[in-house]
């Protein structure tokens, strides 16, 4: 059997319920500043996740929901301005500890650092959201926890497309087999398994009705000893909480198999 060498992490929705309480109050907040009326409610967010990435969303919003407006100057010059905004919004939302980390992921980095895995960062959210996230929930030192973080523009095409765990296998210098990720979506789980990744979803309300099929396992949350996880797919050998355990375990059901995620 291979060892288990790394855990790779999408962000948001993964490590902590960004979205409703913390991208969307940042993009209304955004909007106001620039003087629109545009208003996300939670629900049009959540239809509006289906896209990746924050420029991204705010594109197919004007086309689908305000087809007739026009910014003022260049297009593309005016979204990266208002998502620049968003941003901001967004870090002080997060260095006001809106947003906490879900059940069970600060337990598990932790003990994976003490048991030597390698920890990397897979999304599509902006690198300053990122270091906001991490340094307020984990500490200044938290980013050095992290050999690889690759996040926002630095691969051409974002998640469904599994460039960005390309990109992150290619900087830690690992074969696919020896990792594990860790994602919350349809098209997280997209772009994991297209980079032949085995892949652990943990839903959120925004995601639990999606199709999570080849995911290696589904729980609702990582949970925590006091705290069980609900298992929605997949064999845990008798775990109720995610750890290192639990994580070479589905290693080892991967080669028992012979199964590729591709």
């Amino acid at each position: 059997m291979s060892k288990l060498q790394a855990l790779i992490f999408d962000v948001d929705g993964t490590l902590a319920d960004t979205e409703r309480d913390g991208h969307r109050v940042a993009f209304n907040r955004a909007f106001a500043e620039a003087g629109l009326d545009w208003e996300w409610s939670v629900e049009r967010y959540g239809e509006l996740l289906a896209v990746t990435g924050g420029k991204e969303r705010i594109q197919q919003y004007l086309t689908t929901d305000h087809p007739d407006f026009e910014p003022p100057g260049d297009r593309r010059e005016w979204i990266a301005g208002l998502h620049k905004a968003k941003t901001a919004h967004y870090t002080q939302l997060i260095e006001e500890n809106v947003v906490p980390l879900r059940p069970g992921v600060k337990r598990l980095l932790q003990d994976a650092r003490e048991a030597g895995l390698r920890l990397a960062i897979a999304t599509t959210t902006t690198p300053a959201n990122v270091t906001a996230l991490l340094q307020t929930a984990l500490g200044a030192d938290s980013l050095d926890w992290f050999e690889v973080i690759a996040a926002g523009d630095i691969v051409p095409a974002k998640k469904p497309a599994p460039d960005i765990y390309d990109y992150a296998l290619k900087a830690l210098q690992l074969e696919p087999h020896v990792c594990l990720a860790f994602e919350d979506s349809h098209a997280g789980l997209q772009s994991s398994r297209q980079a032949d990744l085995a892949t652990v979803i943990t839903v959120n309300d925004y995601t639990q009705k999606q199709d999570f099929t080849g995911a290696s396992l589904v729980v609702d949350h990582l949970g925590e000893p006091n705290l069980p996880f609900e298992v929605l797919a997949g064999e845990t050998g008798g775990s109720t909480f995610f750890d290192i355990k639990l994580a070479q375990y589905l290693q080892d059901l991967r080669h028992s198999s012979g199964a590729s995620t591709t």
